[in-house]
């Protein structure tokens, strides 16, 4: 291979990335790499990394902004996503995690051997490809918690939009529309996941969307005209739009007011 393995180091601490750039000379001898950038923060990777033709992101999991596991999530937006080795001084109940996912991981301090075996091991899998879809159900099991941003794949780079801001979202054919005060993006994931992994934030008002709890500033009734029945409708705090509420969900949703909105 040409220049080597291209590598992408993402460490908060500078003398890591340091070891882990003689690691790799060490082994230059049995596998060539090129290291082609390296970030401080999550944030930073996001910037930097889709530019920088990756194969392989060597990622620490606690940094500054946005952990390894999000961000590795959001990665897997990208065309080209690279494949990524987890580096983690976590205790045995997180590299279990990891274990039974199936996600590559090195322990710190990484030893050249076993930083070796797992860039062959990367090396073997990028010709092939990933399923992206089955990275990210991994990546969500070991992650523990709801993810802090959405990401939106644009042209080769991703944005990030806050969990916190988002409105509501709705699913429309094969996409799911995103709103926030500002504006609105496109994400393909599919709504039932997003309710599993953020329902104490969301709630469903119809089969094809949910809101934030905490924008919702009540319910109207909607007369029906012509061959349609009388309906509710959600307000929303930012949105000029009224959302439908399906018959079926009505009756639980009348308990999520929230205090002070009534």
């Amino acid at each position: 291979m040409s220049g080597g393995l291209r590598i992408y180091i993402a460490d908060d601490e500078a003398p890591a990335r340091v070891r882990m750039k003689e690691l790799l000379a060490d082994i230059a001898g049995e596998l060539a790499t090129t290291v082609v950038g390296e970030s401080d923060s999550g944030l930073d990777v996001i910037e930097r990394l889709p530019g920088s033709g990756a194969q392989v992101l060597l990622l620490d999991i606690q940094m500054p902004g946005m952990g390894g596991i999000e961000l590795a999530r959001h990665l897997c937006a990208l065309e080209n996503a690279p494949a990524v080795i987890f580096v983690t001084a976590h205790d045995r109940h997180a590299v279990e995690a990891f274990e039974l996912n199936a996600l590559d991981y090195l322990m710190k301090p990484v030893r050249a051997e076993r930083l070796a075996a797992a860039l062959r091991k990367s090396l073997a899998a990028i010709p092939a490809g990933r399923d992206a879809s089955d990275r990210v159900e991994r990546l969500e099991r070991a992650a523990g918690g709801p993810r802090e941003f959405f990401s939106v794949a644009e042209r080769n780079r991703i944005v990030l939009v806050p969990v916190g801001e988002v409105l509501f979202l709705k699913a429309e054919l094969k996409y799911v529309t995103l709103r926030t005060r500002t504006g609105e993006h496109l994400i393909e994931e599919p709504l039932i996941s997003i309710e599993r992994e953020f329902g104490e934030r969301f709630v469903r008002v119809h089969r094809n969307c949910l809101v934030a709890r905490g924008a919702i500033r009540g319910f109207e009734r909607v007369a029906g005209e012509g061959v349609d029945e009388p309906h509710w409708s959600v307000m929303l705090e930012g949105a000029a739009e009224r959302l439908p509420v399906s018959r079926r969900l009505w009756p639980t949703l009348k308990g999520v007011l929230p205090e002070g909105k009534e």
